[in-house]
């Protein structure tokens, strides 16, 4: 059974762009064997992150994360059971912040802020698929 899992968390601290880039690197070569596609957003100490996959797969994989010390304020947005991918040409991909429009932001939330504490898990997923929509995802396979 495929489920679709959507979380948000607070980095413990400032997140490097190699960081960034070892985080996706190192997603690429562990998810295709477990499974697990998805996309990883990281705005101004925040992540917001979609991984889909078998439940087992997904489940383990997001307590790993939520145990991750680099992670705090860890808050699941949303679990729902799909019958199929959304983003299944991405074992991880990564949203390109610089071509993402802040009237998109706007769409969906108070601020042109990218902040999913402050909208319902709902609002978040649908910002995800426009991003998806509008090629503002980047880093497929």
């Amino acid at each position: 059974m495929l489920v679709r899992l959507m979380y948000a968390s607070r980095a413990a601290n400032a997140v490097q762009h190699d960081e960034l880039l070892t985080i996706l690197k190192q997603s690429k070569q562990t998810n295709p064997a477990a499974g697990v596609t998805g996309v990883l957003c990281y705005s101004d100490g925040i992540y917001i992150q979609v991984l889909e996959g078998g439940r087992a797969a997904v489940n383990a994989l997001y307590n790993k994360i939520v145990s991750d010390t680099r992670h705090t304020d860890a808050t699941l947005l949303s679990y729902e059971e799909i019958a199929e991918r959304r983003f299944a040409g991405w074992s991880m991909g990564q949203v390109n912040m610089t071509r993402l429009n802040p009237a998109m932001l706007l769409k969906y939330s108070e601020t042109a802020t990218l902040d999913p504490y402050a909208v319902s898990g709902r609002a978040t997923a649908a910002l995800f698929e426009e991003m998806v929509a509008t090629a503002a995802i980047m880093g497929q396979a």
